[in-house]
């Protein structure tokens, strides 16, 4: 039952996103993603099963990945004028893969649960 509400969830926000792409004012479709509705799941379920600092590492680590978040945008902004949108999005989901992976590391490395690898 907890994942059909979770997926039913998922399918409300992609149904307002369509929706809001149709209205007069398309841009805000960039906003509804950015509801936190995953994160209030996420942290509820942490939160409720997890110790606080677990939590707390979570949001903390929410907060660093908003970078990767922004050099999508950036690199999807620059590619959308000069490249097809299928390959446009491809180069800005890899620029988000290549701007996390140092995050992702750099957590682990911090957190303790391991040490990064030598060569």
């Amino acid at each position: 039952m907890d994942l059909l509400l979770k997926a039913l969830i998922g399918a409300v926000v992609v149904i307002v996103i369509q929706l809001v792409a149709r209205s007069p004012r398309p841009y805000l479709a960039g906003l509804v993603p950015l509801f936190p509705t995953f994160t209030l799941i996420s942290h509820y379920i942490v939160g409720s099963q997890r110790p606080v600092s677990d939590l707390k590492a979570t949001i903390r680590f929410g907060m660093v990945s908003l970078f990767p978040y922004c050099v999508y945008m950036l690199v999807l902004y620059v590619l959308v004028d000069r490249v097809r949108l299928p390959l446009a999005l491809v180069g800005a989901a890899l620029a988000w893969l290549l701007a996390a992976w140092p995050g992702c590391w750099l957590q682990r490395f911090l957190s303790g649960s391991g040490r990064p690898h030598s060569s």
